[in-house]
């Protein structure tokens, strides 16, 4: 990519995000659009502008953001939320001392240099572009100004560490005082108890969980919860959910024809067949109240039979203080691994049912056999990733698309394509993915949708890195340089390395394009915007389906972190290389750190709370990128036949070695709740029947069930103790 498609590619995308801004503070000022730009505060009863819509300052979100304190966040969207942002804003202040450093020292360095013209290391004509002059690609070898850019890898290494390790003691004091709230959380007073082995002859599930916890914690043992089966129960409450929506829209219909058309209205109806669009036809409140009196006995008979006969191997343990919960989450039960497991319970809304019931080994078994099939995805796409690139590069199109040439010879059609073809295939390519490894990962038999999202998160980041960052570095540069290759394949390892610089200008554009028209897609809503106003008109017809219209979800965590690491990964790995990335690196996350607290503030519904759970994953993720970018530029001095370039070779060292210091003081508080933390005074005595009840699954919550009746699953020992 020469200059002239680098800006133009770069002010095209400036110029889509101001517009994106604009619209956002004319559209965000109408009253029909508060439920897309303010949900959160509608939601927690709150006036979305704080004034008056026509008199407000259309850019004054931008000076809430800056101002909102962590607390607000906090009480807003969360403290997973505010965790996020302690990753933005680190991240951020890695990159801003970088370029304060780098860009001063580096960048002159580089550009006063007499370069080497390298047949190997140019993009198409032989000749550095612009912006490879400012790299360290312009450098000659063996070059004594090579010391600059090693001062360069140890600074930016050091900036990692210090600011790595005051972000996670700040998530961990995040944590505690979340956890130390004196408002009782259901979780904190429950345990999760796995694998529970078979029970004696007699002795039903109920008796065995009861008789075992009552044993070992006579004084504080409340009631247990053993799961079951639930997926008859679930289909039939969720049949018959669904036709008590469908009754209440029949209703709603039938009365605004009363007011639109005659005083008696239209009855409306609907076809009983495949979908609505055959069978019979008949009258849709008729039709739906009978579907509803029909369900609605059979749900409570298969709730008993639920309740009785298809209980499992799992439970749930409630205590009446949240010490010993804390306390028994992180202690051996038994001499065998593979019975009475015990963790801390997740939250009521995050819980897997399907998933309690899978056995130790299974689970073992299971998360080697999806670590295969994830690492044989990475393999394989890597495939199709480097055919993008290696495709979607003007040059290589005109050869294996002969006909396309008189339309590349435009010179405007050249520079759009050329600017956006490769980055726009490669997000759009990239978005299939997501849901994919969050299937694999519930597969593993996980117990809750957080630890769940952790996980494909993680498997995500491994999979851009290796696709993405190596894919397009390394696949593009061997399918453009294969015959030279073939025919000295011991200039491979120069050609790679070689390759780093003139990828450069790719990874600037891939970076702008995402933080640019990214965030202002982010930032003006424009996609669920539209989407719910034709909703509106078209489809919803009670309030019940214009709020699901509107209703957000949380920020995404399972795809957000490891775009960001992605982006973290890239501008480290070329911030000494070509130091020009760290600017667009700041903008990327500065811009996203304020958007994303708007966002946060305004708009997103946290879907869970884990109290910073996903922290551990992101620091050491930053570390593994922390270390490819030392490997990295070892290699890349080795090719400049730089004799000092062992000089570098501690530095890998010492990352593994400050990895293991954070895990070792740091991660098991992230894994338990540290007994002083749960010891702090609650507000009041909670109620335990609330507490319990909270983890009864849908499908079987039901006015009629009576604990009593229902024993078999529902255990009630300890009831007197006292409730607030």
């Amino acid at each position: 990519m020469d200059l002239t498609s680098f800006l133009t590619s770069l002010g095209t995308d400036f110029l889509i995000f101001v517009a994106l801004m604009f619209l956002f503070a004319w559209l965000s000022r109408k009253p029909g659009n508060t439920v897309i730009y303010y949900p959160n505060r509608i939601l927690r009863g709150l006036d979305p502008w704080e004034g008056g819509s026509m008199t407000r300052n259309p850019f004054a979100w931008i000076k809430e953001a800056l101002s909102s304190t962590e607390q607000e966040v906090i009480s807003m969207s969360g403290v997973d939320t505010a965790v996020y942002f302690v990753f933005l804003s680190t991240v951020l202040g890695i990159l801003v001392l970088s370029s304060l450093v780098l860009l001063p020292i580096l960048l002159p360095v580089a550009a006063t240099e007499v370069g080497q013209k390298l047949a190997n290391a140019t993009i198409s004509n032989g000749t550095f572009s612009d912006l490879d002059k400012l790299s360290m690609g312009h450098l000659k070898l063996k070059s004594p100004r090579l010391w600059a850019f090693l001062f360069g890898v140890y600074w930016v290494s050091f900036v990692t560490y210090f600011l790595l390790w005051k972000a996670y003691k700040h998530v961990s004091d995040l944590r505690a005082t979340a956890l130390m709230s004196p408002q009782a959380k259901p979780e904190q007073f429950a345990i999760l108890v796995r694998d529970i082995p078979n029970s004696l002859e007699g002795q039903i599930r109920k008796e065995q969980v009861d008789s075992y916890f009552k044993t070992v914690y006579p004084d504080t043992f409340y009631r247990s919860l053993v799961v079951t089966d639930n997926k008859e129960v679930d289909k039939i409450w969720e049949e018959l959910e669904g036709f008590k929506k469908k009754l209440v829209r029949a209703e709603a219909v039938y009365a605004l024809s009363k007011k639109t058309g005659n005083s008696e209205g239209i009855r409306p109806t609907n076809k009983t067949g495949f979908l609505g669009l055959c069978g019979a036809k008949v009258d849709s409140i008729e039709y739906y109240t009978e579907k509803i009196n029909e369900l609605t006995p059979k749900l409570e008979a298969e709730q008993k039979a639920t309740l009785r006969e298809k209980q499992q191997n799992a439970a749930l343990v409630f205590f009446t203080s949240r010490v010993t919960a804390a306390a028994a989450a992180q202690s051996l039960h038994a001499q065998l691994v593979d019975t009475w497991t015990v963790i801390d319970a997740p939250e009521p809304r995050q819980v897997l049912w399907p998933n309690l019931k899978i056995k130790f080994f299974q689970r073992q078994v299971r998360q080697y056999v999806v670590y295969i099939i994830v690492a044989l995805t990475v393999v394989f796409y890597m495939i199709p990733i480097a055919a993008i690139s290696a495709f979607t590069t003007l040059d290589n199109l005109k050869k294996l698309l002969p006909f396309l040439k008189p339309i590349l010879k435009q010179e405007a059609i050249t520079t759009v394509l050329e600017a956006y073809l490769p980055q726009i295939a490669l997000i759009v390519f990239l978005a299939l993915l997501p849901k994919f490894l969050l299937f694999l990962s519930k597969a593993e038999g996980i117990p809750s949708q957080s630890h769940a999202i952790r996980a494909a998160s993680g498997k995500y980041f491994y999979f851009t890195i290796f696709n993405v960052f190596l894919g397009i570095t390394v696949g593009g540069t061997l399918f453009s340089t294969f015959k030279t290759i073939e025919k000295d394949p011991n200039s491979l390892v120069d050609i790679l390395a070689s390759s780093l610089p003139s990828n450069a200008t790719y990874f600037l554009t891939f970076v702008a394009l995402k933080f640019f028209v990214g965030y202002g897609l982010e930032l003006s809503r424009l996609v669920p915007l539209i989407i719910f106003h034709i909703k509106r008109k078209y489809l919803c017809k009670t309030e019940a389906e214009v709020k699901a219209a509107w209703l957000p979800s949380d920020l995404g965590y399972g795809t957000r972190v490891p775009n960001d690491l992605l982006v973290i990964t890239i501008v480290l790995c070329y911030s000494v290389i070509a130091p020009l990335i760290l600017p667009f690196g700041v903008l990327y996350f500065g811009l996203g750190w304020l958007i994303l607290r708007n966002q946060a503030l305004k708009v997103y519904i946290p879907a869970y709370e884990s109290y910073g759970r996903m922290w551990p994953h992101m620091q050491i993720r930053i570390i593994a990128s922390l270390i490819l970018y030392q490997v990295t530029m070892f290699g890349y001095f080795g090719v400049k036949r730089f004799y000092y370039a062992p000089f570098l070779i501690p530095l890998p060292i010492m990352s593994l070695i400050f990895s293991f210091i954070c895990s070792k003081k740091f991660y098991r508080f992230f894994q338990h709740t540290a007994l002083e933390v749960a010891a702090h005074e609650l507000k009041e005595i909670p109620n335990m029947e609330q507490v319990y009840r909270a983890f009864i699954p849908p499908s079987l919550s039901s006015e009629k069930i009576d604990d009593d009746q229902y024993e078999d699953a529902q255990s009630s020992v300890s009831r007197t103790a006292s409730f607030a």
